[in-house]
């Protein structure tokens, strides 16, 4: 259980970070700067990561039941839509407030979806899960507040450069996208047996089934991802914008993005398994807690709460500690399983 718990918290380290990067981009409009990062994160980097290390391969994938491999695919799309909304959030609320609000509603929604698809567990860890969840979901309730009330500084103070009702509209964006970014945690528990068996039957090590899983997951996804910025970077008459001296500068950070984004989520999954009977739902909730901790903790560091007043940072700060309080709740009942 612990080295589960440890790999769940090192994926929501790593995802909390990977948009870290984006802030030193130059000479890149958002269209460019994530248009990029979904083609190198949903196509170039799964696909070479798939073909070097799952052994067979194709046959691996030719044992899965295809209505697995279209719930997977169909439940991914519902995500890639969820991600895109997400980055359209972080424009109008920041990049703490971003993920704290996305990843709150997909860790609510994602964590139940679990129990759907692979029955209840015995009341008593059914119910600390939930507490747990409940904790955290108000640390997500208290960091929505820090962002209003900081967004409420700026304009009094006269340092926000966003209109009136920019972070309502950023908040609704998120919830919205994070409803629909629980489709990761259904592909990953409904399609994770099949794709295990699989892989275990052509003499793969058990990580290598993680690998297995984000490539249905990652395809899929990007597919909509794609098609989307290659209307945007036309109608935003953006793709002039990647003629930059920046570009071998920017094309690193966020290629750093994308290999940053796989894995944390290919960690996830190998770390839900670790977690054994209960994984998806103990798994996904430490996972994403812990990102959106880090993204808050990123958040203040790079100075987006710099004019917060501190009314403001104390709701920040005391979200914090319920995530952590949460997490803490959360992984006490994936021991009582």
């Amino acid at each position: 259980m612990i080295e589960g718990i440890i790999l769940a918290i090192g994926a929501g380290l790593m995802l909390g970070l990977y948009a870290l990067p984006e802030k030193f981009t130059k000479n890149f409009k958002f269209e460019n700067t994530w248009g990029l990062f979904f083609m190198l994160t949903m196509f170039l980097v799964p696909i070479i990561a798939s073909l070097t290390l799952i052994k067979d391969f194709s046959n691996v994938f030719a044992a899965v039941p295809t209505d697995i491999l279209f719930k997977m695919a169909a439940a991914s799309v519902l995500w890639g839509i969820g991600v895109m909304m997400w980055g359209k959030a972080i424009n109008h609320i920041g990049l703490s407030l971003g993920f704290s609000i996305f990843i709150g509603t997909v860790i609510l929604v994602g964590s139940i979806l679990p129990f759907v698809v692979e029955g209840l567990p015995q009341k008593n860890v059914l119910l600390t899960i939930l507490a747990g969840i409940f904790v955290v979901l108000l640390g997500v309730l208290f960091n929505g507040q820090a962002g209003i009330t900081r967004e409420l500084d700026e304009l009094q103070s006269g340092q926000s450069k966003k209109e009136k009702g920019a972070m309502v509209k950023g908040i609704t964006i998120a919830v919205l996208g994070g409803l629909l970014a629980t489709g990761f945690s259904y592909a990953n528990a409904v399609g994770r047996p099949f794709i295990h068996e699989a892989c275990q039957a052509a003499g793969n090590a058990e990580w290598v089934t993680a690998v297995g899983v984000m490539f249905p997951i990652f395809i899929s996804g990007g597919i909509v991802m794609a098609a989307y910025f290659a209307w945007q970077l036309s109608v935003k008459k953006a793709w002039s914008n990647f003629k930059t001296p920046s570009f071998g500068k920017n094309f690193v950070l966020i290629f750093i993005m994308a290999v940053f984004h796989y894995a944390a989520s290919a960690l996830f999954a190998f770390a839900a398994f670790k977690l054994g009977e209960i994984g998806n739902t103990v798994g996904y909730a430490i996972f994403n807690t812990s990102c959106v901790a880090t993204a808050i903790v990123s958040g203040i560091i790079t100075k987006e709460w710099i004019n917060a007043s501190s009314k403001a940072k104390n709701y920040l700060y005391l979200s914090l500690a319920c995530m952590i309080i949460g997490i803490i709740i959360i992984a006490i009942g994936n021991g009582i399983s």
